[in-house]
């Protein structure tokens, strides 16, 4: 899976943290819909 500027992403599965919970989203859950991808490399970690 290559993500390229200009191109469509691709869809994908990951781990989210939301309302106090952990849940998976994949991106194909937002299809049609404005979205922000924002994450932290280091989040939950002890750097």
């Amino acid at each position: 899976m290559t993500a390229k500027v200009g191109q469509k992403a691709p869809d994908f599965e990951m781990p989210a943290y939301y309302q106090g919970d952990f849940t998976t989203v994949k991106l194909s859950d937002y299809a049609g819909k404005w979205l922000l991808l924002f994450f932290y490399p280091g989040d939950f970690t002890f750097v």
